[in-house]
């Protein structure tokens, strides 16, 4: 048991800082070949940060552990609003001002629906994934249109260009690039085998192992990038990193692990866990747009956010969501 445990913390370690090493190698390398910063923020930077949640997912599916899969998609999905929401504005009430940034949440809300629709029918299939992954490529598409067409005036653009480094060569940068994807790869494996061996020793699902401790673990990264840009002032990045890793992690990591592995799904994930996270993503919503006035997120939200995601991280625990 002790040496599952370790494994977990060793995994979790591993992807938080393969994580930052590869963000800031492929963001470095984008920056030297003369991509904007706001294109780079809105594609490269919100693809590599949800790099742990796709990385544990196909490694879970390839070991026919898709419950893990899903549940790491759903539950990290929670996480970024509960737990990363939460948390930052707790620490920083945060001003959401990018026209960018308003733009992306409506496709994270429709996003959201698709993919419930695929989850209706109680399977994920090849076919699902591949859909899924057919609209990741939209997704990147239009996020490239977006990040073109607003970059001059965009305050998220100058928060991306205060964050991805100019000084650094394009050898070193694809150094870390290559150092923190094999990083992360090791942490992956280390964190899915603890959790699996966890998951018997304790008699749970791995689906439920996956929308706790995985999740939250595949959040940290996320979590990090949020709380110190808030803490500098750069709110819309901060926000702007949850909702790009939302939308990847339906699009990518559920559309990688079932177009690997298809998959059942157990009837507490539309009852219960697709439902929270459905919840959330509506109060994002609520939140950026405000009735048509300027989103901000209250230190009073923040800790809402946080104490609902620590009653359902309960309630799953307990077993009660299983």
């Amino acid at each position: 048991m002790d040496l599952f445990v370790i494994a977990i913390l060793a995994g979790f370690i591993l992807l938080v800082w393969g994580a930052d090493r590869f963000v800031l190698g492929a963001g470095a390398v984008a920056r030297n070949f003369g991509v904007p910063p706001l294109l780079i923020g809105l594609t490269i930077v919100g693809f590599a940060t949800s790099a742990p949640e796709i990385l544990v997912s196909t490694i879970a599916a390839i070991q026919d552990n898709s419950g893990l899969a899903i549940g790491n998609a759903i539950g990290s999905n929670i996480a970024n609003i509960g737990l990363v929401l939460g948390a930052t504005a707790l620490i920083r009430p945060m001003n959401i001002q990018s026209e960018t940034l308003r733009r992306e949440i409506p496709a994270l809300l429709a996003i959201t629906l698709l993919s419930v629709m695929l989850f209706l029918d109680k399977y994920l299939s090849r076919t699902d994934g591949i859909v899924l992954l057919l609209g990741l490529g939209l997704l990147l598409y239009w996020m490239a249109g977006l990040g073109f067409r607003s970059a001059a005036g965009d305050p998220m653009s100058a928060e991306y260009a205060a964050e991805i480094r100019s000084d650094m060569r394009t050898s070193t940068a694809m150094a870390w690039f290559v150092l923190g994807l094999a990083v992360l790869l090791t942490g992956a494996q280390l964190l899915v085998w603890g959790s699996i061996e966890i998951a018997e020793v304790l008699g749970v699902s791995d689906l439920i192992i996956g929308l706790t401790i995985v999740a939250v673990g595949t959040s940290l990264p996320e979590l990090a990038v949020s709380v110190v840009a808030a803490l500098k002032g750069e709110h819309d990045l901060a926000f702007g990193n949850i909702i790009g890793s939302n939308m990847f992690n339906l699009l990518a990591v559920i559309g990688v692990a079932v177009t690997i592995r298809p998959v059942e799904i157990p009837p507490s994930v539309l009852t219960l866990h697709i439902p929270v996270m459905v919840g959330l993503t509506l109060v994002i919503f609520a939140i950026a747009y405000n009735f048509g006035g300027r989103g901000r997120v209250y230190r009073a939200e923040g800790f809402l956010l946080l104490t609902s995601f620590v009653a359902y991280q309960a309630y799953v625990i307990r077993g009660a969501g299983d």
